[in-house]
Formats: structure tokens, C-alpha cells, sequence
């Protein structure tokens, strides 16, 4: 009887040492444009996002999780763990442009498909798509249902002359809102989950970026306001539905309670969106353009109720979910990200002594502890114009010692304390000039191997190549 019971304890520690090693689902939210304080859960009073509130309230929220200040740098950097610095993409992947993520980098897709699960894309691409090898198809995703680009019609998926909604590299004519089809879509995915596989679910949306459409019913809730917010503000809403159209479809699959849900914002919010008190918005590397709104969700595994300070970047993503999902991190091209399991789950400190942002090689921005320097900063959209109907939610207006480096000018550089000066208004560089120092020779360091941006290196290379032609006989 005793061995009996023996044999019957062993099974069970082996059963709950097989439940906790099984790899969890993964559900990745990425909003485009969400300003850092428009949801509710960080501060946001106007827009009502009931379905993410509950989600961040279940889990911990990420105060200082830092974003590239526009689209593709941040989806580069996710995808790849790396600073822009050693991707090349520094810039937005425009529309046909022959330059994407370059082909040498290892994907997430790529290492957790390598790992066992399968891999849903489901929204905005926007790493190149002027080449098949380019496509998310052929970077570790198994399916793709959604647009290349950013900034289509919302109703007719136009972008420009072209029609940019494809379904697994297939141009496809459809109907419908895209936040309302990229919802069904995920739902359908993880419907037909094969039960024998983990999942990861990257949802990219393209909500809230412009254009500024959005479905007449989703305005009614906000009479109060008007123009651009009122619009964005039936957007966001419309992305909450979506959201909580998902998270329903986990607990229908039984799902849920193994998969941690991640949302995040891929760039600070442009007007008319708020990011609250943090300098500037979209496209500029102060705290308004790089940090992001952003919690981490898993039942049982991260703690609910939870606030953290500690900086990450989005390059973190990389080795903590491939490290999470029992995948390799042994690639030929060197991570900059780092695990930050310990610290979303136990209260470690940052695993990072430095974070580093870029617009490019000459306008970048570092963070270590509390401080901040500036490097040729600007609060200037580095992308597009301000939107429709913008007008400035946050602290838009250039603070102390702001500057944009011009032809023949010198860099500038501002230091700011970030614990007691979040909105980034009084540069101290003058008054700690060893700390500048330091920072100035940190920041160096991590510069000193920036590659060429992308674009660049092909434009040249094309033009290199039309040269060529030009002289053949």
C-alpha cells in the first residue's frame, strides 16, 4: 500500500512538473499610434477601453517599457531583439520601397516556430514586402491576414492606388471595417488551434492610426467631444471590442489560463492622442515619442494588481519570450535585448544599465537609472503631419534646452532627471557636467557600431546597380 501511494505521489510531481513546463500561448497586442495616456488604466478619462483596463488590471503594468518613436523600427525591434542601431531600420518601410528587415535577421517567428508553435501575423506587417523572401510568410510566420502598410482606408483597405489587405501573400477583395476583420480573423485562429501546438498570436492593429474613420455607432458614446478626438476616440473604442472579442475566444477554447497576453503601443501617440505629461509625441525621442503604454497579462504567472518603474525596451520581448517558450537563443546576429522574466515576475531590478533610442546614427536618445540624454532631440513628427482634427492632448511644446540639429550645426545635448521631471522641461546638462560626461561616453559606445540605415544602403546600392547598366555596352 505504501509503494502504491509512493508510485501515485510520483506520478503527480510528474504531471505538475510537465503543467509547468508546457509552453504557454502567446498573444501579442500591438496599437498603432495609442497615445501613452488614452487608455483608463494609465490615466486616461475620456475614452472608455473597458476590455484592456480589465486586462492590465489582472496583470502588471509597465510604466517604462520604451518603443522606437515610429512603426517600423519598433516592429524591427521586437521581431528581432535588436536596436535599430544593428537592424538598419530606423525609418517607416515605405509602400514598394526595396529595403525591408534585412533577410540576415533571425525573427521571433522564426525562433518560436523553431521552438514548436505555430505562427498567426494578424494586422500590420510594414518590414518590406517588395520581395517574396520579404513577406511575413517567409519570416517564420506560418499565416498573414491583414496589410503590408500603415495608413489605409479603414473601410475600402486602399492605400493609395493599391489595395493592401492579403491573406497569406494573396492580394483578397473584402468587406468590412479592418479592426472588425482582423477580431474575426484572430477569433477564427484561435478556434482552430491545433490543441498539440502553442500558439503565437501577433496581433498588429492598425487602429488608432490615420486616417481617423471609424464606423458612425462607435462616435455616439462621445458627443462631448469633437473632430480628430471624438474619431479616435471611436477607434480606440473599436479596438477594446476586438480585444475583448479575443480574450473571449481563449476562455471559450480553454485556453486562457495558459497564455500571457503582452499589449503595447509601438510608438507614442500623435495628436490628436495624449500622452499625458510626457514631452512631445510620435516620431520625436523624447518620452512622449518612445515610451509605451504597455502591461503584461498571464494568470498565476504575473502578478495582478502590479505597477512596474523599471526601464525595457521592446527589444527585451525577443530572449524573454523565446527563453519563456524553451526556444534557442543561439544565432548568428548578437541580441541587445535581455531577459526580463525576473523582473515582470519576481520584482528584479532592470536587467539594463543603458536603453538606447534612435531616430538615426546622429538623433538618439539614452536612458540609465532615472536620467535621460538628449542627443539633437526635437518634438517634431518625424513621419507625417499632425492628423485631422489635431489639436495637442500632453506637453507638446518644446521645454528647456529642446533643439533639432540643422546642416553645419553642432549636436546639442540635454540631460533630464526623469523621477522628478517626466515631462523632460528642465535640462540639467550644465549643471552635471560628470554625469553628461559619462552619459556622452556611454551613449558613444553604444553608436559605435550603428550600420548605414536601411534605405539607404539600397538606394545606393540601386543606384550603383543603374550605373552599371549605363555602362554596360
Amino acid at each position: 500500500m505504501k509503494t502504491i501511494a509512493l508510485l501515485l505521489s510520483s506520478l503527480l510531481l510528474s504531471v505538475s512538473a510537465f503543467a509547468a513546463e508546457k509552453q504557454p500561448n502567446i498573444v501579442f497586442f500591438l496599437i498603432d499610434d495609442l497615445g501613452y495616456a488614452d487608455c483608463g488604466f494609465n490615466g486616461g478619462k475620456e475614452i472608455q477601453t473597458p476590455n484592456i483596463d480589465k486586462l492590465a488590471a489582472g496583470g502588471t503594468v509597465l510604466e517604462s517599457l520604451y518603443v522606437q518613436p515610429v512603426c517600423s523600427p519598433t516592429r524591427a525591434a521586437l521581431m528581432t531583439g535588436r536596436y535599430a542601431t544593428h537592424t538598419g531600420v530606423y525609418t517607416i518601410v515605405r509602400p514598394h520601397a526595396t529595403w525591408g528587415l534585412p533577410l540576415t535577421e533571425r525573427t521571433l517567428a522564426n525562433a518560436l516556430h523553431d521552438a514548436g508553435y505555430a505562427t498567426s501575423i494578424i494586422g500590420k506587417w510594414h518590414l518590406g514586402e517588395f520581395e517574396p523572401a520579404y513577406l511575413p510568410t517567409s519570416r517564420g510566420f506560418d499565416h498573414h491576414y491583414g496589410h503590408y502598410f500603415g495608413m489605409l482606408d479603414y473601410f475600402t483597405h486602399m492605400r493609395g492606388p493599391d489595395l493592401d489587405w492579403y491573406r497569406d501573400g494573396q492580394q483578397i477583395k473584402e468587406e468590412g471595417y479592418t479592426t472588425h476583420l482582423l477580431a474575426r480573423e484572430a477569433c477564427r485562429t484561435i478556434a482552430e488551434k491545433d490543441k498539440a501546438k502553442p500558439l503565437f498570436l501577433y496581433v498588429p492593429f492598425n487602429g488608432v492610426h490615420g486616417p481617423l474613420e471609424v464606423p458612425e455607432e462607435y462616435l455616439k458614446p462621445y458627443g462631448a467631444l469633437t473632430g480628430g478626438r471624438q474619431k479616435l476616440a471611436g477607434m480606440l473604442a473599436a479596438v477594446d471590442e476586438a480585444i475583448g472579442q479575443i480574450v473571449a475566444a481563449l476562455e471559450k477554447s480553454g485556453e486562457r489560463e495558459n497564455t500571457l497576453i503582452i499589449f503595447s503601443t509601438d510608438n507614442g501617440g500623435p495628436p490628436p492622442g495624449s500622452n499625458g505629461p510626457l514631452r512631445a509625441f510620435k516620431g520625436s525621442i523624447y518620452e512622449g515619442g518612445v515610451r509605451g503604454c504597455a502591461f503584461a497579462n498571464w494568470p498565476g504567472h504575473i502578478p495582478a494588481g502590479k505597477r512596474i518603474k523599471e526601464p525595457m525596451h521592446t527589444v527585451d520581448w525577443y530572449p524573454t519570450l523565446v527563453k519563456l517558450a524553451g526556444g534557442s537563443l543561439e544565432q548568428k546576429t548578437p541580441l541587445d535585448g535581455k531577459d526580463v522574466w525576473p523582473m515582470l515576475t519576481q520584482g528584479a531590478p532592470s536587467p539594463h544599465d543603458a536603453i538606447l533610442c534612435v531616430q538615426s546614427p546622429t538623433v538618439a536618445a539614452l536612458r540609465m537609472g532615472d536620467w535621460k540624454l538628449v542627443v539633437n532631440g526635437s518634438d517634431a513628427d518625424s513621419e507625417e503631419a499632425p492628423a485631422e482634427g489635431a489639436k495637442a492632448k500632453g506637453k507638446g511644446k518644446k521645454g528647456k534646452g529642446g533643439a533639432k540639429k540643422t546642416a553645419n550645426t553642432a549636436d546639442t545635448f540635454a540631460l533630464y532627471n526623469l523621477a522628478n521631471d517626466i515631462g523632460e522641461k528642465n535640462n540639467l546638462a550644465a549643471q552635471e557636467p560628470e554625469r553628461l560626461a559619462t552619459m556622452r561616453a556611454k551613449l558613444a559606445e553604444s553608436l559605435k557600431d550603428a550600420v548605414t540605415p536601411g534605405q539607404v544602403g539600397h538606394e545606393a546600392a540601386a543606384m550603383f546597380d543603374q550605373t552599371k547598366k549605363k555602362k554596360a555596352p
